[in-house]
């Protein structure tokens, strides 16, 4: 288990492989973002996006996947986020894409009101099988102090 002292500036990690699937697509959209292009192909061929494409949310939710996983596989000592700055989604994602994700861990600060708790910040890249950049985000989240 790491604590917010085992955690450095610079430290950067690659992780997930996730399949974007038509039905997903689809279903995550009609529950959430029930936008003509997210829903239907004929709708999207007369979009700029040229064929069904994911919701931005849905991107983030399936980024969310991948990071969940991964701090399953290599455990912290997660509380939480208070929340993402500066989202951007940098190009669609469609039916068929493969997902992973890049961090890159930026700030590290111990709490001023919470002796027991830090929080990292750190820039959040999601890359399609091309490896080209498809959404950004810097996060921030909380993490537990190892106790003493």
């Amino acid at each position: 288990m790491k604590f917010w002292e085992d955690l450095k500036v610079g430290e950067k990690k690659r992780f997930g492989a996730y399949q974007v699937t038509r039905e997903e697509v689809i279903a995550f959209a009609t529950s959430y973002d029930p936008q003509p292009f997210h829903l239907s192909d004929e709708a999207a061929a007369k979009t700029h996006f040229g064929r069904l494409a994911a919701s931005g949310w849905h991107t983030c939710a399936m980024t969310m996947s991948m990071l969940v996983e991964e701090g399953r596989r290599d455990p912290f000592a997660g509380l939480g986020s208070p929340g993402v700055d500066e989202l951007r989604w940098l190009k669609p994602v469609f039916p068929g894409d493969t997902l992973s994700v890049e961090t890159e861990i930026i700030e590290v600060r111990p709490s001023n009101s919470r002796p027991e708790f830090g929080s990292f910040t750190s820039n959040v890249t999601v890359f399609n099988q091309h490896d080209e950049p498809v959404a950004r985000f810097t996060s921030i989240v909380l993490v537990a102090r190892r106790p003493n």
